[in-house]
């Protein structure tokens, strides 16, 4: 759903792309910048408490603001590719982990829920990056996507109540695994040979 709100913002974000594109740093920059504040929010969540769970909260909403900037600058100066959008895909999901890694340590969910919340976020995110290669598009399918969890899991800890925050990933993760899946399958349809599937042509993006 945010995403969807995002690609409305097209001269918002356009703006936004310009005015930071003025510090000439790459988008892939841009993205290294919110992995590390991703990894400060980690941090804080590891010391534990509501000072560490507050502050958790805070860096991840400015860690999901610099995820908009390297998105943004990459299209204003034209400088988006394959490479950019790989890197980009898999510090999300290098930052997803050390975030609820940060949760655990914390102590503020049981491990076996972090681990739910963890490992169903990642199914999501593989759904899409299958479903895209197999010529699927499950963008904006489901209400759980990265950018929703994020705001879940930041929300929840602004309000000291990440442990429920958890609980709250862990449905709407499931529910959009469960969704994407079956979409993914519905329209793949019959069974197909793997020199099919190998023709039809696969996204650079995921």
């Amino acid at each position: 759903m945010l995403d969807r709100l995002r690609s409305r913002l097209g001269s918002a974000l356009a703006s936004v792309g310009s005015l930071f594109a003025r510090l000439e740093l790459s988008p892939t920059a841009w993205t290294a910048v919110g992995l590390a504040v991703s990894f400060l929010a980690a941090w804080s969540y590891s010391t534990g408490g509501y000072s560490g769970e507050l502050l958790g909260g805070v860096l991840i909403l400015v860690s999901g603001w610099f995820d908009i900037v390297d998105g943004a600058v990459a299209r204003v100066t034209g400088r988006t590719s394959a490479r950019g959008a790989f890197l980009d895909s898999t510090m999300d999901r290098v930052a997803e982990v050390a975030l609820f890694g940060g949760v655990l340590l914390g102590g503020y969910a049981s491990p076996v829920a972090v681990l739910l919340a963890l490992s169903f976020s990642l199914l999501v995110s593989y759904t899409r990056a299958k479903g895209d290669a197999l010529g699927v598009k499950l963008a904006g399918v489901g209400i759980g996507e990265r950018s929703e969890r994020l705001l879940i899991l930041a929300v929840s800890s602004l309000l000291g109540l990440v442990g429920w925050g958890v609980l709250l990933v862990i449905a709407v993760a499931l529910f959009t695994f469960v969704e994407r899946s079956y979409t993914a399958v519905g329209a793949l349809g019959g069974d197909r040979t793997p020199k099919d599937i190998s023709k039809e042509p696969a996204p650079a993006t995921i």
